[in-house]
């Protein structure tokens, strides 16, 4: 851990700081994917979450959204019923099978919804239906926390889906994100996940993801909601192709 490259660190940050800063969520997705090159799974996890929810502490004072508590609280309730589950599954999960699996998963799925001419809006049973695919999304989510701080992902593809107008969007994915990353830090600290050798990596993390997410969130605010979707969705599709780059090696190895 000592042998931690500090400059491939920094420049993680630094390009996840700047996505986050402009769509509200992402951190993680792409940090990992350079991170995950030559950083232990456990490391890269904790320096995931530690920077996603630094840049959304960030956000939350920079980038102001309206948004009802109703739109928000399906998703965090839901999130914190699926954390104990990723929390449960860090020690035990295959990392190499679950970057493949979110690898693909992105890779496949957000090109056709970029490519698609107009995107249709899910409309199924009501509001108590609508509420409780929100809370599923925010399960997904939760779940997918604690390993490696995919906290954003399924939620944003469920609020694409839905057909939220960009303001909303964002309100909901950075509340959720900041609630459900606050809640894994907390458990990794717990835990005893977070060990002395790492506090000084996550002193570069901090400072390192500070301007470009700055620069993401100027950039955000003068940007069009469609530009801003297609965006989202190429930065995922983006991440996604990195992830499964580094995993599918590996598993063909087996």
């Amino acid at each position: 851990m000592t042998d931690a490259p500090i400059l491939l660190i920094a420049i993680g940050a630094a390009f996840a700081g700047f996505v986050q800063g402009l769509s509200g969520f992402g951190f993680s997705l792409c940090a990992l994917s350079l991170w995950a090159w030559t950083l232990d799974p456990e490391l890269a996890a904790v320096l995931s979450v530690f920077g996603a929810l630094t840049g959304q502490l960030l956000a939350a004072f920079a980038v102001r959204r309206g948004f009802e508590a109703k739109d928000v609280l399906p998703f965090i309730a839901g999130g914190l019923l699926g954390l104990p589950l990723g929390l449960w599954l860090l020690p035990h999960v295959d990392t190499v099978v679950f970057r493949g699996f979110v690898g693909t998963l992105l890779a496949v799925w957000c090109p056709l919804m970029l490519l698609s001419p107009r995107l249709p809006r899910l409309r199924f049973g009501g509001p108590i239906a609508n509420r409780l695919g929100d809370a599923l999304a925010g399960a997904a989510g939760g779940a997918m926390g604690p390993l490696g701080g995919f906290t954003g992902a399924v939620p944003t593809l469920w609020c694409t889906l839905r057909g939220y107008e960009r303001d909303l969007q964002r309100a909901v994915v950075q509340n959720f994100n900041l609630a459900i990353l606050a809640v894994t830090m907390a458990s990794y600290l717990a835990s005893g996940m977070v060990r002395p050798a790492m506090w000084p990596l996550m002193a570069v993390v901090a400072p390192a993801l500070l301007l470009p997410a700055l620069l993401g969130m100027k950039v955000y605010v003068g940007i069009s909601p469609l530009a801003f979707r297609n965006i989202v969705l190429t930065l995922l599709t983006a991440s996604g192709i990195a992830m499964l780059a580094n995993a599918l090696p590996q598993l063909l190895r087996r």
